[in-house]
């Protein structure tokens, strides 16, 4: 398969939506995990989300896979090419969360629905909705850190690898 959008390689178009989607992704999950107001209606984006940046992460691993064979070997491509194959155990472990926060939105629905008549209005927090809540948090903290550190991490490295030693220090004349 060709890795190519309109004469650039695919590569440099997709790590942009990676660089940008991956830490609002995680945010979302940490804000639906730790506020339920917000995760009654934002659990279905949030699912969407993980999965959609998991399909874009993927890609982009594989466009890169396809241009790194297609430009000259250097230490610094190597080395990015090295990291950044790292991103997507973080990217399933964010789904994963995703799932869990979209499952617990629809255990509270379901609960709220009975205990109230149907009104909507959940019962008073009980000790496993404050225990689930906490661990989702941490578990949504956890990925989105993580992964928005590997995507600084893996970023940095292609940036190197792409303008280190190629721009010069003062403007070119014209």
């Amino acid at each position: 398969m060709d890795y190519e959008f309109a004469g650039l390689p695919a590569h440099v178009l997709l790590v942009h939506a990676v660089i940008v989607l991956t830490p609002l992704v995680g945010l979302l999950l940490v804000v639906i995990a730790a506020w339920p107001s917000a995760r009654r209606v934002l659990w279905l984006p949030a699912l969407v989300g993980a999965v959609g940046v998991l399909v874009l992460g993927l890609l982009t691993v594989e466009a890169g896979k396809w241009l790194e064979v297609r430009v000259p070997p250097a230490p610094l491509i190597q080395q990015h090419t090295a990291i950044g194959e790292d991103l997507t155990p973080w990217l399933i472990s964010m789904l994963v969360v995703a799932v869990a926060i979209a499952a617990w939105a629809i255990v509270e629905r379901r609960s709220a629905s009975r205990s109230t008549g149907g009104t909507g209005v959940a019962s008073p927090s009980h000790g496993v909705t404050i225990a689930a809540g906490a661990m989702l948090t941490l578990a949504a903290l956890t990925v989105a850190i993580g992964s928005t550190w590997k995507v600084v991490q893996i970023g940095e490295a292609g940036s190197r690898a792409v303008w280190e030693g190629s721009f010069s220090d003062e403007p070119v004349e014209r």
